[in-house]
């Protein structure tokens, strides 16, 4: 071993092993959680997958001594945990995360990516779950907050996520002119927002925060208060997330598709195809043909 150490120095190309060696997954957890999780768009969900990530039955073991077999392994078991796809796919994006910036800025330059040779589970996206006016106003009664029901109000009429929602000041609301502007957004690229007259009506029906923030809520309190109204509710099969499907949907009615993808801050206009179904009767009287000159 120490000749070829001694070899390897020779011709520049030795790399230290012993952090790799020596550092545990559990210790890395504990410092991305420290260094890293505030800076992320979402920190709560990002720590809320961290804090999965220490109950790994390898969260033990220094990060040298971890497999794609492990890797593989617990994601087997999280699917028979019942846990849905898409959070299985964030978890392992997170512990991958946390290897490549141990490889990158914590002196672990041996360290080989185990989580990036791994088959990651099918995220079936394309939910089609529309929410109807009657849901919304039995959801939002439920709910008992003038605060949560403007918030739900708020996100099927503009088609905002729930981060977004969450994130909104008044310094960026403009009541008068109808917009709202996020300079934060889920793909890096600010937007404005149109607000129609129930968006601005359920603005309006807000008290204003001394911290400027539109909503005192944080985005998983948000899902978890909904669902729970929705339960109240005896609505089923309903997700806060199915309210941007629900927007988008209404907002294809009047808007096309390259003005819908400034509003919902889609970049790929291929991802708002399915919003798309006109009937060739709209399209003739788009061209001006009706049934009777033909």
């Amino acid at each position: 071993w120490a000749r070829k150490v001694e070899s390897e120095q020779e011709r520049g190309v030795w790399r230290d092993s012993s952090e790799a060696e020596s550092t545990t997954l559990t210790a890395c957890l504990d410092r991305y959680a420290r260094e890293h999780v505030s800076r992320k768009r979402d920190p709560a969900r990002e720590r809320s997958h961290v804090d999965a990530l220490r109950a790994l039955p390898f969260a033990s073991r220094v990060m040298a001594r971890i497999r794609s077999a492990d890797v593989a392994g617990a994601r087997d078991a999280w699917t028979v945990a019942g846990h849905a796809p898409a959070t299985i796919v964030r978890r392992m994006a997170v512990l991958s995360r946390i290897f490549n910036v141990a490889r990158r800025e914590w002196g672990m330059e041996t360290l080989a990516n185990p989580v990036a040779i791994v088959t990651k589970p099918h995220v079936a996206n394309a939910r089609t779950r529309r929410v109807s006016d009657a849901e919304l106003d039995a959801i939002c009664v439920a709910t008992g907050s003038t605060e949560l029901s403007s918030l739900i109000r708020l996100a099927v009429e503009t088609a905002m996520r729930r981060g977004e929602l969450c994130a909104l000041r008044w310094e960026h609301v403009d009541l008068q002119g109808c917009t709202a502007h996020l300079p934060h957004t889920k793909n890096g690229h600010a937007r404005d927002v149109p607000l129609a007259s129930r968006a601005v009506s359920a603005l309006r029906a807000l008290p204003r925060r001394i911290d400027g923030q539109v909503f005192g809520l944080r985005p998983d309190s948000v899902t978890q208060a909904f669902e729970r109204a929705a339960v109240r509710a005896g609505i089923d099969d309903v997700r806060f997330h199915d309210l941007r499907h629900e927007a988008t949907s209404r907002l294809a009615d009047v808007l096309q598709m390259h003005e819908l993808a400034k509003v919902t801050g889609h970049r790929d206009p291929r991802m708002l195809m399915r919003y798309y179904h006109p009937r060739a009767t709209d399209l003739a009287k788009k061209l001006g043909i009706s049934a009777g000159s033909l």
